[in-house]
């Protein structure tokens, strides 16, 4: 079996895929992209036509988008379950990672977590004005996920699901910043849960740290 991941060691969304990978006990081999190291190669643009990460290679089948990679990684493989089974507990799964995608990765990611932690430790220049938008932005989108999460300590039912790594990802980013980890400690229910999955043996194993750490 062949199966490459191409994507940047900092993407939120590379790590995202490395965890259901990690979860699954599924081996793989890793290909360094950086999308921001413009032009990106042809190589990899006729792999991704975007030129985002990551990208997933299984046998030669090419998959781009992180939650089409993450869904077929659990139904392709074997190991635990990842996804529920139950209609109303799927469907909420897919909600939590569609608020997460589409309102917490900009806030919480590319504003609190990029001018509060990876610019300073690159050495690059951060804007104050990034971080106070994003922790708004962040504010309003843990406030909406502290309703949706469920109160047994994973965010569906009982058990682990992708919704987990989607949100754990960005969550770890947001923490490095203490005013980020100040705004999830006024959420219980989410405090609860970072609590929880953030000791699970792969989010130790797919850390990618700070520049210069």
């Amino acid at each position: 079996m062949s199966l490459v991941l191409h994507g940047y060691h900092y993407s939120v969304y590379n790590r995202i895929a490395r965890l259901v990978l990690a979860e699954k006990g599924v081996g793989y081999t890793r290909v360094e992209i950086d999308p921001f190291a413009l032009p990106v190669s042809q190589a990899y643009l006729e792999l991704h036509p975007f030129g985002r990460v990551p990208t997933l290679v299984h046998d030669g089948f090419a998959l781009y988008e992180t939650a089409a990679i993450t869904r077929y990684v659990d139904r392709a493989f074997g190991g635990p379950a990842l996804q529920p089974a139950p209609p109303r507990a799927m469907a909420r799964m897919d909600q939590i990672i569609a608020v997460v995608d589409s309102y917490g990765y900009w806030p919480m990611v590319r504003q609190v977590f990029s001018h509060g932690a990876f610019r300073p430790a690159a050495g690059r220049p951060a804007d104050t004005n990034e971080i106070q938008a994003g922790l708004a932005g962040s504010a309003k989108v843990l406030a909406a996920l502290e309703a949706l999460a469920a109160p047994d300590g994973f965010l569906v039912g009982d058990r682990v699901s992708l919704a987990d790594f989607h949100l754990g990802a960005m969550v770890a980013y947001l923490a490095l910043v203490p005013a980020g980890a100040a705004l999830l400690r006024e959420r219980p229910r989410l405090t609860a849960w970072w609590d929880h999955v953030s000791c699970r043996p792969s989010f130790a194993a797919t850390d990618p740290g700070l520049p210069g750490k």
